[in-house]
């Protein structure tokens, strides 16, 4: 499939950069780039990870906030 984007020149830099220090093509960058991303979601919305946190049985809601920081629910 072809696709012309326009880029600002810096962002090409890069691009061109990479793949030469890869020896690959700048298609295959942007594939790998684009294989980076979340796949399409069916509803359109994202679940929260922390829905229920507040009627935890084990007794951990005190320790959200601390939770939370450590990047608990992130990608």
């Amino acid at each position: 499939m072809s696709v012309t984007v326009d880029l600002p020149a810096e962002a090409l830099r890069r691009l061109e950069a990479e793949a030469a220090r890869r020896g690959v093509s700048i298609d295959a960058v942007i594939t790998e780039l684009a294989d980076t991303l979340p796949a399409e979601s069916k509803t359109g919305r994202r679940r929260l990870a922390i829905v229920g946190v507040g009627a935890s049985g084990e007794g951990i809601s005190h320790r959200i906030d601390e939770i939370l920081a450590d990047g608990f629910g992130r990608d």
